[in-house]
C-alpha cells in the first residue's frame, strides 16, 4: 500500500496593522522557570542527535573530531622549530597532521589528488571498521552463547542430570561426592532454566564439594527437545538422571524426556537411565518410555515408605539419610574373586573394614540379610557397607568369640492349688492348620476385630492390640501411608485439629494439601502447635513430620522426639545412589517395603548384657545369630548414628545404646 505523504501548511503572515492584542491571562500569575542545568541540555540533545540516525551520529562525530583534532595540529606545528617558514607549508603540515590523525591520507597538491586520497582513507576505514564489528560481533555472539548454555559438552563417563526440581542441589552433590571419590570425572546438568541462575544456586553445591578435580557443567535447554539432548552427549554418559519438574504435569515431561533419549541414543547403545515419576499411576507408562534396562522410581510411593518405617522406628529418618548420602559409609556391590563356596556367615566374619550385608544374585536379584548357612554361588556379588568403593579387606582369621549369653528370666513355678490340665493329643486325621498371619487393622474407625487373628492359637490366647498414629494434614501420598501402617498392625486416625493430649501414642504430620504453593506452611505450624500443647500438658508424644524443602529443616520446632522426613531431599539421595550402581535399586525397594527385611533400631542389650565390655564385632555375630545384620549404633546420648564404625574398638554397652541392624519386620 503506497503511504500517503504529508503536507504541512505554512503559517500565513500577519500585518502589524491587523494583529490584535491579546487579551490578559486569566488566573494565578505565571512565575518564570529556571533554566534546566547546562548538563541537562547537553544530554537531551545528544538523545535526540543520536536517534535521528547513523548519518547524523557520524557527521557529528567527524565534526567533533575535527574540532579537536585540527587545532591541536595547528598548535603542535606552530610550535615545532622544524616546520616551514611560510603559511603554505605549515598549513600543509598541519593537513597532514590531521591525516594522518584521522586516517585520510594526508596527500597535498591539487584538490582531484587529495580528493583521492581522502577517499581511499574512507574506503580503507570502512573495510576496517566493518572487519572489526564483524569480529566483534563473532565474539560477542560466542560468549553470549556459552553464557547462555548452548554450547557442545565433549565429556566421557559423566554423569548427566536432565531436568531441574527441589532434588536437583541434593542429586548433583551426591554426584559430586561420588565422582570426587573417583578424582576424575564431570557432572553436567541440562534443564530449561538460565545458566547463570543454575550456577547460583549450585554453587554452595560446588564450594562443599571443595577444590577436586570434578567438573560442573550447566546447559540450558529442554530435555525433551532432540537437539538439546545431543549437545551434553548422553549416549557416552556413566549414568543419566531424569528428574520431574516442579510443574503440574512433571510426569507427562518425564515421558517425553524418555522418549528423546531413546531418539537420541537409540536402542544399539543403551546408556544407564533413571527417572523418576511422581505418581504412582505414571510409573508403567515412563518405564515403556525408558526401554528395558532402565530404572523408573515412584516419588510417592517411595516417600510413603520411608514415613511408614520412621513412624514404625522413632529416630530412623538419620540413619536412612546417612545411609542413602556419599558422605560416610554406603552400600556398595562388589564381585570378589576367591570367595565363592564360604557361607553369608563366614563371610560376615571375614570382612574386615566393611559390613556384609547381603547378595545379588547373577539375574540382579538381591538377598538381603540372608540364612547364615547361605552360600555364595558363582556368579554372585556381595552387598557391602563402606565407605567408598575400594573393596573391602578380607582375612582367614577366625570369628570372633561368641558374646556372653544374656541373662534369662526364671520361670515362675505352678501354684499346686491350680493344678494344669493335661494338653490332649492330636488326632493325626485332624492335623494343625498353619499360622496365618494378622489382619490389618481398620485406619478409619478404630474397630478391632473380635475374632483371633491367628488360626489354631490354644483357646485364651490375646491378641495384641494395633499401636495408634494420629495423622494430621492430608495429601496424595495418605492413603498408601494409611495402607502401610495397617499392614505393620498400626491403627491410623485422620484428624483436623489438634487432638487432646493423651488421645494418641504416636503423632504424623503430612504436609498439603496438594497443589498448595508452600506445602510446608501446614506442617510448621501444625508443629508448633503441638510444641505449645505439649508445653501446657507436659507430656511428649512420638512425631513424624514431613517436609518438602530442605531448607525448612532449621526452621521447624522439633526436638529429639521429632523425626523431620524431606522426601525430596531422600528421594533425591536415592537417585544418586542408583546411578552409580543400579544393582542397588532391588535392594533398597526391599529396605523401604512394608514388610521383609528393613532397617531397625534395637536396643544393643538384646544382644549383650549391659555392662558388657566388647567389640562392634562381637555385636555383629551376637545379631547375627539373632537372623539380624549389625550395620552400626547409637549412643543414649546423641541422635547421630555412626554406621560402619571400626569392629576391633571396643566400648561399653548400656541400655541407652542401640544397634542399627537388619531384620525382618516384627509381627
Amino acid at each position: 500500500m503506497r503511504k500517503e505523504r504529508e503536507y504541512t501548511v505554512p503559517p500565513q503572515r500577519t500585518s502589524r496593522r491587523a494583529a490584535v492584542p491579546s487579551p490578559p491571562a486569566l488566573g494565578p500569575p505565571r512565575y518564570r522557570l529556571a533554566p534546566p542545568p547546562l548538563r541537562d541540555r547537553t544530554r537531551y540533545w545528544i538523545d535526540r542527535t543520536v536517534v535521528k540516525g547513523m548519518t547524523t551520529v557520524a557527521g557529528w562525530l567527524a565534526l567533533a573530531c575535527l574540532v579537536v583534532v585540527a587545532p591541536a595540529s595547528a598548535l603542535l606545528v606552530w610550535t615545532d622549530s622544524r616546520s616551514p617558514d611560510t603559511v603554505q607549508g605549515k598549513v600543509e603540515t598541519v593537513w597532514r597532521t590531521v591525516g594522518q590523525t584521522l586516517r585520510l591520507g594526508g596527500e597535498v597538491g591539487p584538490p582531484l589528488r587529495i580528493f583521492l586520497s581522502v577517499l581511499l582513507a574512507l574506503v580503507s576505514l570502512l573495510y576496517v571498521s566493518t572487519l572489526v564489528g564483524l569480529v566483534t560481533t563473532a565474539i560477542t555472539d560466542r560468549l553470549t552463547e556459552l553464557h547462555r548454555g548452548q554450547s557442545t559438552v565433549v565429556e566421557r563417563g559423566h554423569s548427566l542430570v536432565l531436568g531441574w526440581s527441589e532434588q536437583t542441589p541434593t542429586l548433583v552433590a551426591e554426584l559430586l561426592a561420588a565422582h570426587a571419590q573417583r578424582r576424575h570425572g564431570a557432572v553436567v546438568v541440562l534443564a530449561d532454566r538460565d545458566k547463570l541462575d543454575m550456577e547460583r544456586e549450585l554453587r554452595a553445591v560446588v564450594t562443599a564439594v571443595g577444590r577436586r578435580r570434578v567438573r560442573l557443567l550447566c546447559r540450558r535447554g529442554r530435555p525433551a527437545d532432540p537437539a538439546a539432548l545431543a549437545r551434553v552427549s548422553p549416549s557416552a554418559a556413566g549414568a543419566v538422571v531424569v528428574l520431574p519438574p516442579d510443574t503440574p504435569e512433571a510426569d507427562t515431561q518425564v515421558v517425553k524426556t524418555l522418549l528423546a533419549l531413546r531418539a537420541v541414543v537409540g536402542d544399539a547403545r543403551p546408556v544407564r537411565v533413571v527417572a523418576a515419576v511422581r505418581q504412582t499411576r505414571h510409573v508403567a507408562t515412563a518405564r515403556l518410555a525408558a526401554g528395558p534396562g532402565a530404572v523408573v522410581l515412584d516419588v510417592d510411593g517411595i516417600a510413603a515408605r520411608i514415613l511408614v518405617q520412621c513412624v514404625l522406628e522413632p529416630g530412623l529418618a538419620l540413619v536412612l539419610e546417612d545411609l542413602l548420602d556419599f558422605a560416610g559409609a554406603e552400600l556398595h556391590v562388589h564381585r570378589v574373586p576367591g570367595l565363592g563356596g564360604r557361607t553369608f556367615a563366614e563371610l560376615r566374619a571375614a570382612c574386615a573394614d566393611a559390613c556384609v550385608v547381603g547378595l545379588v544374585r547373577p539375574d540382579g536379584s538381591p538377598l538381603l540379610n540372608p540364612p547364615p548357612r547361605t552360600v555364595l554361588a558363582p556368579g554372585d556379588a556381595v552387598v557391602v557397607l563402606a565407605e567408598d568403593e575400594t573393596p573391602p579387606t578380607w582375612t582367614t582369621t577366625p570369628a570372633p568369640p561368641p558374646p556372653p549369653p544374656l541373662p534369662v528370666e526364671p520361670v515362675m513355678p505352678v501354684e499346686p492349688a491350680e493344678p494344669v490340665e493335661p494338653v490332649m493329643p492330636v488326632e493325626p486325621a485332624e492335623p494343625v492348620k498353619p499360622t496365618e498371619p494378622l489382619k490389618p487393622a481398620r485406619p478409619a474407625t478404630g474397630e478391632t476385630d473380635a475374632k483371633p487373628a491367628v488360626t489354631g492359637a490354644p483357646a485364651g490366647a490375646r491378641v495384641p492390640a494395633p499401636r495408634r498414629v494420629l495423622v494430621l494434614g492430608w495429601n496424595r501420598r495418605g492413603p498408601e501411608i494409611v495402607d502401610g501402617l495397617a499392614r505393620n498392625g498400626w491403627e491410623a486416625t485422620r484428624a483436623e485439629t489438634l487432638p487432646a493430649p493423651d488421645s494418641a501414642p504416636h503423632v504424623l504430620v503430612l504436609g498439603g494439601p496438594d497443589g498448595h504453593p508452600d506445602p510446608d506452611e501446614h506442617t510448621l505450624v501444625t508443629l508448633l502447635q503441638l510444641r505449645a500443647a505439649e508445653r501446657e500438658s507436659g507430656r511428649r508424644a512420638p512425631t513424624v513430620a514431613e517436609l518438602t524443602d530442605a531448607h525448612h529443616r532449621p526452621l521447624a520446632p522439633g526436638g529429639r522426639h521429632t523425626d523431620l522426613v524431606v522426601g525430596g531431599r531422600l528421594v533425591g539421595l536415592l537417585m544418586a545412589q542408583v546411578s552409580q550402581t543400579t544393582e542397588l535399586a532391588a535392594a533398597f525397594d526391599e529396605l523401604f517395603s512394608p514388610t521383609g527385611n528393613a532397617v531397625r533400631l534395637r536396643p544393643a542389650t538384646d544382644y549383650v548384657p549391659a555392662g558388657t565390655e566388647a567389640s562392634f564385632a562381637t555385636l555383629v555375630e551376637a545379631a547375627g545369630r539373632q537372623g539380624a545384620t549389625a550395620l552400626g549404633y547409637r549412643t543414649g546420648v546423641s541422635r547421630t548414628p555412626l554406621l560402619n564404625p571400626p569392629k576391633t574398638a571396643t566400648r561399653r554397652w548400656s541400655h541407652e545404646d542401640t544397634l542399627i541392624v537388619i531384620t525382618p519386620a516384627s509381627p
